[in-house]
């Protein structure tokens, strides 16, 4: 029997930023109205590789009231504005990290105005890491992988594996798929990675036998307040995911990669 299990997916705590990030940023207030709900609600944080390790029977039952927390990108605004909360509340969550902008600052986001916005060092990465984060790669420079040359897209998923394991001297078994994209040709090279588990997005509920390489994830948004979540947490006006791809989502890859510059194209 399935069941469902939310995965919630943050990226920045932080109250100025430019407009059109706006929708991946929220208040360090709003993540602490969250965990204090997720804390007086009893809802038991998980995650990705213990969850991973329950739903493959590993690792016991999932607990009465499941929720993975998750991050992506690894900006320097988790360690001030998520991390001091996730300890006091004694949270694990699993932090994606792309892994080639480590110590300096978020290049990628420039075409969202935030190119400047500065990332989390290795000392930091390495200390929450021993605090009960899981450290999870995000390539090496958050690329669509769906439609790279696929010498390009494996080097990505390769070799952040590899920077992350030779700075923290440890094992890193979960990848998230940069914006979300990934075809069964990327899920496979995340495979033949060495990885144990993969994330996605999908803005849908997980569920106990959702694709352990394309776990589905809600993105919180900042206008996303207790109330809100409170639905989410069950389910309310989500989908859950499908065992394969939604065709609207083939279609939208064919189109991005018809409309990608020339040599970005697989």
């Amino acid at each position: 029997m399935s069941t469902p299990v939310p995965i919630l997916l943050y990226h920045s705590m932080a109250d100025d930023v430019a407009p059109k990030f706006r929708p991946w940023a929220i208040s360090p207030k709003q993540f602490a109205t969250h965990m204090a709900y997720l804390h007086d609600r009893n809802y038991t944080p998980l995650t990705v590789g213990q969850f991973v390790q329950i739903v493959s029977g590993n690792a016991g039952a999932l607990p009465e009231r499941p929720v993975v927390i998750t991050f992506d990108d690894g900006l320097a605004d988790f360690y001030t504005g998520a991390y001091p909360l996730l300890r006091a509340y004694g949270f694990p969550a699993t932090l994606y990290i792309v892994s080639g902008f480590v110590g300096g600052e978020s290049r990628w986001l420039a075409p969202d105005g935030e190119g400047n916005r500065p990332m989390m060092t290795w000392n930091q990465v390495a200390e929450i890491c021993t605090s009960g984060i899981e450290c999870g790669a995000h390539s090496v420079n958050h690329p669509q992988l769906d439609i790279i040359p696929t010498n390009k897209a494996r080097d990505e998923i390769f070799r952040s594996k590899d920077i992350l394991e030779q700075h923290l001297g440890r094992a890193v078994s979960t990848f998230a798929y940069p914006h979300g994209h990934h075809s069964p040709k990327v899920r496979q090279l995340v495979i033949d990675a060495g990885y144990a588990s993969a994330c996605a997005v999908k803005d849908a509920m997980s569920t106990t036998t959702d694709d352990i390489f394309a776990l589905s994830r809600i993105v919180v948004y900042p206008e996303i307040g207790v109330d809100h979540l409170g639905k989410l947490l069950k389910g309310e006006g989500l989908r859950v995911t499908p065992p394969s791809e939604w065709i609207p989502t083939k279609i939208l890859r064919l189109y991005r990669r018809l409309t990608a510059p020339a040599e970005g194209r697989v």
